[in-house]
């Protein structure tokens, strides 16, 4: 592969995303595809250096940044720090100089291997050939990447194009790069913003393969030989194994892999091992454990044929979208075979002129265990060298369905029912909340990468160099993925406020209170008394009494004060005290600093008792007077005399000896402390 970037003066603003985009491929291929082999190639830059100019003239202001080789760490760091350009590039130029690249290291092997990636805006105008024209130019180009089994894929960053730019040289750009697919196996993706520029270069190249080869049934006398693709697949971690530091560092052929055996023993016999030959499978019934040969087992087992068969028609609505589980599948004509192509093509074109979509029964492979269930729906062609296929989805079968049953607003009283203008306000809310407002795009799948998947491997490469590095702040283009966009809720925020002025949000007691009554003043069976109690509630508390405890390691939002409590009464660690006691004033301090009006001091003042009861169980009291002092401190350089006279109103003192040993507060000064640190009178 070669990287064609464009590091001219109009590309100088999304360099920074290039050079990100790129060093997360290199560190991919790393991980996937370690015998890869890159190069880079940049233009728009005040120099020339490339072997093309030496040997034939032209091609200037194009530089071989690095030469194709075995993707490493060195190539990472090259990529990140791409030199920035002077003057106007010519993408031309560079795909030449790139092919010229392959077909020196490569000749004619590793046909259909060979991949350029060109990166660019495409603003800038192409100089004219020596002989005909720029059309010509780029169709002997794309004949000579057929010949030599090279693929394109070409990403174009432009975001909202300036009054300056000018339109005749992007139509014409444009031209000339949509007329490399027409001829040669290209790619061509236009991108606006850092999160679809991401997501639009393909790290991982997974070559399609077929999970079933054969008849599509339609009837005892009428089959089409069809081939089944993988449309979509989850993308998942890469496979972490164990890895062994036993063996001498000067033994370079040591593979470091840890294998684990399992020794079977009997239950009589504790020192005896039972070989595989005396073993065989047990199933529980009841009390007992019966025990099942291999032989049984396979006869037992159900063995349907492999086969496709069509069960029948319905109406497309009758099958709605959140009814597809699991993958998409893509169902196509066998290649080569017209007579299939043409009957795919047919019925695909009729079922979709009715509205129609078929129910199939699946069964992929020999001797598989499970049949299949799904739906077809035909998938048409706009593109008359693409023939017609399908879509396939598997349907949930009667034990798989979920049906949550909602009661109506009509059922409630008419005091509970909304009027007018609280439902024109949710109406406006719920609109609001338009994934793709007037003016913006969607995030679209195709481009947008996974946040988690890109910053484990950006985490990954810093432990290849570093032991124990701690893990980075979250990339900016990644947060616009995963965190609220402050700008549409500013935009918004007078909807918000009125919604939340038409409706009173207010904590539910009843479920508290119950529960409550339940455990502590229900009166027991002995006592009586009536004790019907509601078994739901009674297998509510008993989940919760025999539920494992949940280590918790953070505070988080929801339950704050219940996190701490957990955290400080953890002992698998002494370290988990601190943590929570820093946390917690962490949380205190953001509520008294960034409160515009004293609405959040209550909730302050409550996480303050919290911490003053965790460190007074804890023997944590320097933890607690110090924060406090602090927070007086800060109320007088700031002067925040409402907080102050807040938290004096009650009654928070600093925790004395007496209840606490390891305090040095006597009750006086505790008592005093308050008095003695009010804030001075103003000027």
């Amino acid at each position: 592969m070669v990287l064609l970037l464009d590091v001219g003066p109009l590309m100088h603003a999304m360099l920074p995303e290039v050079e990100k985009l790129c060093s997360m491929l290199i560190q991919k291929k790393l991980i996937y595809s370690k015998n890869d082999e890159v190069g880079v190639v940049v233009f728009g830059t005040e120099e020339t250096n490339n072997e093309l100019t030496k040997e034939v003239g032209g091609y200037d202001h194009v530089v071989v940044l690095q030469n194709i080789k075995v993707v490493d760490g060195d190539l990472v760091e090259a990529v990140r720090h791409v030199p920035h350009g002077t003057v106007n590039g010519d993408f031309l130029d560079a795909i030449i100089v790139g092919m010229d690249m392959l077909i020196k290291k490569y000749r004619e092997t590793y046909k259909g291997k060979k991949r350029l990636c060109l990166i660019t805006n495409a603003l800038c105008p192409i100089k004219d050939p020596f002989e005909g024209t720029k059309e010509d130019q780029v169709s002997t180009i794309a004949e000579q990447m057929t010949a030599q089994g090279m693929k394109m894929e070409s990403i174009i960053v432009r975001g909202r194009l300036s009054q300056d730019a000018d339109k005749t040289i992007i139509d014409e750009n444009d031209r000339l790069l949509n007329l490399f697919p027409k001829k040669t196996r290209t790619r061509t993706v236009y991108v606006d913003s850092p999160t679809s520029l991401l997501g639009a270069l393909k790290t991982r190249k997974i070559t399609p393969v077929t999970i079933f080869r054969g008849d599509l049934e339609i009837s005892p006398k009428m089959k089409i030989k069809v081939w089944v693709y993988k449309k979509t697949q989850e993308e998942k971690f890469p496979t972490l194994k164990k890895y062994s530091d036993k063996a001498p560092r000067t033994d370079k052929f040591a593979t470091h892999q840890v294998k684990v055996d399992y020794e079977y023993k009997s239950v009589s016999e504790s020192s005896r091992v039972v070989p595989p030959e005396q073993r065989i499978k047990g199933y529980r019934y009841g009390p007992q454990v019966v025990p099942i040969s291999p032989d049984v087992l396979d006869a037992v087992k159900f063995k349907p044929e492999k086969g496709v068969k069509l069960l029948g028609f319905t109406d497309a609505t009758n099958i709605p979208r959140h009814y597809y589980m699991k993958d998409v599948c893509s169902f196509i004509a066998e290649p080569v075979n017209a007579r299939a192509i043409l009957a795919v093509s047919a019925m695909a074109r009729a079922m979709k002129e009715m509205n129609k979509v078929a129910i199939l029964r699946c069964v992929w492979r020999q001797g598989q265990q499970s049949v299949v269930v799904g739906v077809l729906t035909p998938n048409v062609s706009e593109n008359d060298k693409i023939p017609d296929s399908f879509y396939f989805n598997i349907l949930p079968f009667a034990e798989d369905l979920r049906e949550f049953q909602f009661s109506s607003f009509s059922s409630f009283p008419s005091s509970w029912q909304p009027n007018e203008q609280q439902q024109e306000v949710a109406d406006y809310f719920v609109q609001m909340l338009d994934l793709a407002p007037s003016g913006k795009e969607e995030l679209q799948p195709d481009l947008t990468p996974n946040p988690v998947l890109e910053r484990f491997f950006r985490h990954l490469e810093l432990k290849s160099k570093q032991p124990d590095p701690a893990v980075p702040p979250l990339d900016e283009t990644l947060r616009k993925i995963t965190e609220l966009d402050l700008q549409l809720v500013t935009e918004k925020k007078s909807a918000i406020e009125a919604f939340c002025r038409c409706f009173e949000v207010k904590e539910n007691p009843k479920l508290k209170k119950k529960t409550r009554r339940f455990l502590r003043d229900k009166p027991s069976a002995s006592s009586g008394e009536d004790c019907n109690g509601d078994v739901s509630d009674a297998l509510a508390v008993n989940s919760v009494e025999t539920a494992p405890p949940v280590k918790v390691e953070k505070i988080g939002d929801l339950t704050p004060i219940q996190d701490f409590e957990a955290m400080m009464s953890r002992r698998d660690s002494p370290k988990w005290v601190g943590k929570a006691i820093k946390e917690m004033k962490d949380k205190i301090s953001l509520l008294v600093e960034y409160s515009s009006e004293s609405e959040l001091y209550p909730k302050a003042v409550e996480f303050l008792v919290a911490l003053r009861k965790g460190c007074i169980l804890e023997q944590e009291p320097k933890g607690y007077n110090d924060f406090l002092r602090h927070l007086c401190l800060l109320c007088n350089k700031k002067g925040n005399k409402s907080f102050f006279q807040f938290l004096a109103s009650k009654e928070l003192t600093l925790i004395p000896k007496s209840e606490a040993v390891d305090s040095d507060v006597t009750d006086d000064e505790a008592r005093s402390f308050f008095v003695r640190t009010k804030p001075k009178p103003e000027d």
